[in-house]
């Protein structure tokens, strides 16, 4: 039985630990920025080679992302479990690099592409490119503007061609195409495309929305608030929102016939209207927002002054998924006290936080998931369910104080009863429309 053929494509990658990565860069945007780059750079370039993975004819295709500046735990943490993952070994780039194609070419690939990832114009298409080019060549290089090159791929280990190179300077291709042509090797040379390396580099991403925000603009928080006849908390809550340059306050309004709608428009904060359901209006409201990140919040709930630092601070580890703020309400009750401790403990441990908590997270993981299921009730619950998978979710020592007018008006004890009994028939597959009407059955009493 003949071996399918295999292309295995290689991903060099540091950790994005600021003051450690993308260093030339620091003196332009700082360390904290160089890194987040880095890490938006990285990310990707994995799902640029994940949707080259996914063509199914032959050749088979494979990833391997070898790694270097933290563990692979925290790396399969941050770029997801789909990958093999290799610690880098090697005194130099070159060094590292010969290890990796050699240990590829042992374990039986028929072709190998290495690659970095600080070419962010690097397309599926170009690394289907590279692979077709090693039909009928020995070795493919995509070159890059700074003298180096971001792709080199070849169907045979040729270990010389990573030996005497000046890493980091202008003479890379020019060397490595010198000894291709002393070994008699047939190369395809692909379109030039940049790095991002040096300060010179970063206007290339004046116009890309993936980047520029690390680069030209202070980072932007967009705070959205479902509502539905709230007026009698939502002007309290956007004051203390704070009107700063940095934060977008959107209420997305499931329809009100009280002076919600007034409210918001006399606030100054952008209002939408949107049908549906709590869920919908959450989604909506993620829609028309501008912010790279997003804060789901109550119209009752008051943050405390400093919540955007907290948020964006919490949000630069790759490993965190989301994070919300500690509960806490308006009210001073021994009852309500030991509800707040056993709320705080579910959602510090088993990293379930409630809605009136102020969920945050990153754009592109609220993309990436799809956004809150459109469900009639419990749409929160399940969406925290999918960012745990996703990665950990931090809850913040600083409280989000929520008011506690549910509790008062139904009850603390009937309605705490009435949350759990709701979690166990969700968890239990029980109808989320009986759960619905089971809910509002318990309100209206």
């Amino acid at each position: 039985m003949t071996t399918k053929p295999t292309t295995q494509l290689l991903i060099f990658s540091k950790y994005p630990s600021a003051g450690k990565a993308k260093t030339r860069l620091i003196p332009a945007i700082g360390a904290a920025n160089a890194a987040q780059l880095h890490r938006r750079m990285a990310e990707v370039t994995v799902e640029t080679a994940r949707l080259w993975c996914q063509k199914t004819e032959s050749p088979k295709r494979k990833i391997s992302l070898h790694y270097t500046g933290a563990t692979e735990t925290a790396f399969r943490n941050w770029l997801g479990s789909d990958l093999t993952y290799l610690e880098q070994f090697g005194d130099d780039l070159g060094e590292r690099m010969k290890c990796a194609f050699t240990a590829a070419f042992k374990n039986g690939t028929h072709c190998a592409i290495g690659i970095g990832t600080d070419a962010p114009k690097l397309s599926p298409a170009r690394l289907h490119q590279a692979e077709k080019s090693l039909i009928d060549h020995d070795l493919v290089v995509g070159p890059a503007d700074d003298g180096g090159y971001y792709l080199i791929g070849m169907k045979e280990h040729y270990p010389e061609l990573f030996a005497g190179i000046e890493w980091g300077t202008d003479k890379v291709l020019r060397q490595t195409l010198v000894i291709a042509a002393r070994r008699g090797l047939k190369v395809a040379i692909l379109e030039r495309l940049s790095d991002i390396d040096r300060p010179d580099d970063l206007p290339q991403l004046r116009d890309d929305s993936r980047f520029c925000d690390l680069i030209y603009c202070t980072p932007r928080l967009s705070v959205i608030i479902p509502t539905l006849n709230e007026a009698q908390t939502l002007e309290k809550t956007l004051h203390n929102l704070q009107r700063l340059k940095s934060v977008e306050i959107i209420v997305a309004d499931g329809g009100s016939d009280d002076t919600t709608g007034e409210i918001a428009t006399r606030s100054g904060v952008k209002l939408i209207v949107a049908a549906g359901g709590r869920a919908a209006q959450l989604n909506r409201g993620a829609a028309v927002s501008r912010g790279k990140y997003l804060l789901f919040l109550h119209a009752d709930t008051l943050l405390p002054a400093n919540y955007p630092d907290l948020i964006i601070s919490v949000l630069k580890d790759p490993c965190v998924s989301a994070g919300a703020f500690r509960f806490k309400t308006d009210h001073t009750g021994t009852v309500m006290r030991v509800i707040e401790w056993g709320t705080n403990l579910r959602s510090t441990r088993f990293q379930l936080p409630y809605g009136d908590q102020g969920l945050f997270l990153r754009r592109e993981t609220f993309e990436g998931l799809g956004g809150f299921p459109l469900l009639p009730i419990m749409e929160d619950f399940a969406f925290v369910r999918k960012l745990r998978r996703r990665g950990t979710i931090v809850t913040l020592p600083e409280a989000a104080v929520t008011s506690a007018r549910r509790w008062k008006t139904l009850g603390a004890i009937r309605t705490t009863v009435t949350n759990q009994l709701m979690i166990v028939g969700f968890l239990l597959g029980i109808p989320i429309q009986r759960l619905s009407h089971f809910y509002r059955g318990k309100k209206k009493r």
